[in-house]
């Protein structure tokens, strides 16, 4: 019997004896029943985005609807993986030289160079004269918490303000690295709109040198964008009052379907000489939600200061995940250095943004058609895949109404469906909406506000109604409304 037979036949034996014979065999006892250490623990609330599309997963019936999900569907509400994305990932599996080693700590150095050409332009001065440092991360959500880091550890004021509302997770990663959030007014009910007067009019009482967020494009949950002309007044505000910008560039290319117009505000800012941050995701824009594939950018005001900041990027990235996956990096890479992959990409981005587009002149359409109270310009004028529709909780979940009706009770969570919802899915037909919107104005619960968000409704509600056509339709939606907490 050779040596390696001999291991193996040593090992079966320890093995075939079983769990306890081998505690038994060095005198060890397992351990007594005792509380955990962990025991103290509470237990957290669900998260309310996800915990709605864990209720969406677990609803049987061929008629749901998601309006809370983040991600692209199609007609048939399948998830969609771009004809490019697939070219590339071939192309990155078929590669000869390709391996499963460790990237460098700020990941794949092409993914790093050609994102910032996305973002900020291949004539960018700023790229030109070496003063941007980029770090690959964990898509969004990575790049702000890496962000969130430096800044805490290296940024003398611990302060942002962040736009009311925001997506959710602003409010989580800051105050994790310890720096203090306030926010800024941003959405107007009243108009739907912005409230470009109050966010200048927070961000200049502002303490001198805050960070301020800023959303790049497609402002999440609202839909709602300043126009150029708005964000020349809110650069000027920033450079007035020494605030460092941190932008959040999560669907360039997604909202109007053009790369270059969705760049506008990070590009003018950083024309104008501002240091800021970037985060940039390609979770919308290549669809690549679970590669987790983003990056971060600081731009400052010289070369030198470039390459420190550069150094402390990594020694943040290091003992938090060490170094980012290469596959989606490599997946990016392929297709923006190919010419040929990179305007299939444009074309099928294009696509999506206009089928978006298309689905809010729809809805906007039909409920002109049925005579639904009010202006709906707000649908069409917003942009992207979110929208504040006008709605509030009264016109969603009043019990009174025959059609809508309580079926289960939930734990809390914080979303406030009725004001925000998925665009992208909504108009498949628009019709099953648009019916339900117009009887809640006709039933009377139509307040002309649009902003009642005080009381919480912790429940799954399960919404059928029939359409134009006498179909049945059915929107089963978990919810708890609250001020200032939004699920989108």
């Amino acid at each position: 019997m050779s040596p390696t037979d001999r291991r193996l036949h040593v090992l079966q034996q320890h093995l075939s004896q079983g769990p306890s014979s081998v505690f038994e065999s060095v005198g060890l006892q397992p351990t007594s029943a005792e509380p955990s250490v962990w025991s103290h623990v509470p237990q957290a609330p669900p998260d309310a985005i996800l915990g709605i599309t864990e209720a969406f997963k677990a609803d049987n019936d061929s008629k749901k609807l998601n309006l809370g999900v983040g991600a692209y569907r199609t007609e048939e509400g399948k998830p969609l993986v771009l004809p490019s994305v697939k070219k590339a990932e071939q192309k990155v599996v078929n590669d000869p030289n390709a391996n499963k080693e460790y990237l460098g700590i700020a990941g794949n150095p092409d993914f790093c160079k050609l994102s910032a050409k996305l973002a900020f332009g291949a004539n960018s001065r700023a790229l030109k004269e070496g003063r941007a440092a980029t770090v690959q991360s964990l898509s969004g959500t990575g790049s702000l918490r890496v962000g969130a880091q430096f800044l805490a550890l290296h940024y003398p004021l611990k302060l942002i303000y962040i736009p009311s509302p925001t997506w959710a997770n602003h409010n989580k990663i800051f105050p994790l690295a310890g720096i203090q959030i306030r926010n800024y007014r941003y959405y107007k009910p009243s108009t739907r709109g912005l409230d470009y007067e109050g966010m200048c009019e927070d961000l200049s009482s502002a303490p001198q040198g805050s960070v301020v967020l800023l959303h790049a494009c497609a402002h999440n949950p609202t839909g709602v964008d300043p126009t150029p002309d708005e964000w020349q007044g809110i650069l000027k505000v920033v450079q007035q009052r020494h605030l460092l910008p941190f932008f959040d560039s999560a669907y360039q290319g997604f909202a109007s379907g053009d790369l270059e117009k969705d760049a506008t505000a990070v590009r003018m800012f950083t024309d104008a000489g501002v240091e800021l941050l970037l985060s940039q995701s390609y979770a919308k824009n290549m669809g690549l939600y679970g590669e987790r594939i983003g990056s971060l950018t600081v731009v400052t005001s010289d070369p030198s200061t470039t390459k420190k900041v550069d150094s402390q990027l990594k020694a943040v990235i290091r003992p938090m995940y060490s170094n980012p996956p290469r596959h989606g990096a490599a997946i990016v890479t392929a297709i923006l250095s190919d010419p040929e992959l990179y305007g299939q990409w444009k074309v099928e981005l294009k696509g999506m943004a206009d089928r978006i587009i298309t689905m809010r002149e729809k809805l906007h359409a039909a409920l002109k058609e049925v005579g639904a109270p009010g202006s709906w310009d707000h649908i069409i004028s917003q942009i992207g895949m979110f929208s504040y529709t006008g709605l509030t909780k009264v016109h969603l979940l009043c019990e009174e109404v025959p059609h809508i009706r309580c079926v289960q009770e939930y734990s809390v969570l914080r979303c406030s469906l009725g004001v925000c919802m998925n665009l992208e899915i909504t108009a498949s037909p628009p019709t099953y909406h648009v019916t339900f919107i117009q009887r809640r104005y006709k039933d009377g619960a139509h307040t002309g506000s649009g902003a009642a968000y005080d009381q919480e409704v912790p429940h799954i509600y399960d919404h059928g109604w029939s359409d134009q056509h006498g179909r049945s339709v059915r929107l089963k939606l978990q919810v708890s409304c609250r001020s200032h907490e939004r699920c989108c």
